[in-house]
């Protein structure tokens, strides 16, 4: 068994670099050493572990199974070190903490700044780097926290549901008139607007909708989006109609620069989660931080009044 009073920090550290790269000499560049060095102390510490680290075959180079498992432990164990020594140094004794957060982007454009806004003023002494990216399902990038969009899923991180995500036919206050007419109407009448779905057809949600409510709609045609934010800006330019998150949308529909002018909700079966890693569940900032996220999601939603679901879990209570 390997004990730590003989863990090879060296050979780490150089693992830690090619694995980043994917390359011994853009390692030893960053390192500031020679590239035999680097890979003397990668095949050393695979010499240790018994294992390969990296598939190396003409014109590839990648992470085996091993290497996949061990990089982000040691990435985070670096960073964790060097933010904690360099909190010491500017801060005079690491009185304050840093948190990287990862959140989905439209998650982060419309909810990050109030709520960081509330977590300041609650934990002034916790400093938060945010991050986003695009993708469904556990954080591509290592984060302390991460809110992730998603099917219910197991993993090796602690996850708490936030909440299930509903869909609402959302558009700005002028596309909405003669919805009189019917959802059936409006919808053929209007520029549908897509967000996409990694792994998913365009239409899928848009489908899904009309299949529930049993109307005859044409959904493959209109605009598509990298994300509902994208969307949600299309539609309050005064064009196209979105299926759009309430919760992520509750400022614009307050204030009536979007309206939801059918009652139908969409239950899509993905939901936003906030993970963490089980090793973190003693730090104090990630535990404050996950404890008022949870606080924070924990109250009933602000959903359009006379709200009918459909689709996946329809009429389950929220």
């Amino acid at each position: 068994m390997i004990d730590r009073r003989w863990l090879p920090l060296n050979a780490l550290r150089a693992f830690e670099a090619v694995g980043r790269q994917l390359s011994f000499t853009a390692a030893a560049q960053a390192l500031s050493v020679s590239q035999s060095a680097v890979s003397r102390h990668v095949i050393a510490l695979e010499g240790l572990l018994g294992t390969p680290l990296f598939e190396r075959r003409p014109g590839a180079f990648a992470l085996t199974d091993a290497g996949t498992a061990l990089l982000p432990v040691v990435r985070k164990a670096f960073d964790r070190i060097e933010q904690t020594l360099n909190e010491i140094v500017h801060d005079g004794g690491g009185r304050t903490r840093s948190l990287r957060v990862q959140l989905p982007p439209s998650f982060a454009q419309r909810l990050a700044v109030p709520l960081l806004k509330e977590f300041r003023g609650v934990c002034p002494d916790v400093i938060l780097d945010i991050e986003s990216a695009y993708q469904v399902g556990p954080p591509a990038r290592d984060a302390d926290i991460a809110v992730i969009y998603a099917k219910p899923q197991v993993s090796d991180r602690v996850s708490n549901l936030l909440w299930m995500e509903r869909l609402v036919p959302m558009c700005h206050p002028q596309a909405a008139s003669g919805a009189a007419d019917g959802l059936a109407a409006l919808l053929g009448r209007s520029e549908l607007l897509h967000g996409k779905l990694e792994g998913e057809p365009r239409h899928k949600f848009w489908h899904m909708l009309v299949r529930a409510e049993g109307i005859a709609v044409e959904t493959e045609r209109g605009l598509v989006f990298d994300t509902s934010a994208l969307a949600a800006d299309y539609a309050l330019s005064g064009e196209g109609i979105a299926l759009l998150d309430p919760r992520l949308f509750a400022a614009e529909l307050a204030a009536g620069r979007l309206v939801a002018p059918f009652a139908a909700a969409l239950e899509t079966g993905y939901g936003y989660y906030l993970t963490i890693h089980p090793e973190d569940l003693a730090d104090p900032a990630v535990a404050r931080f996950r404890t008022w996220m949870i606080e924070r999601f924990s109250l009933p939603p602000a959903l359009p009044a006379g709200l009918r679901v459909v689709g996946q879990g329809a009429g389950r209570p929220e």
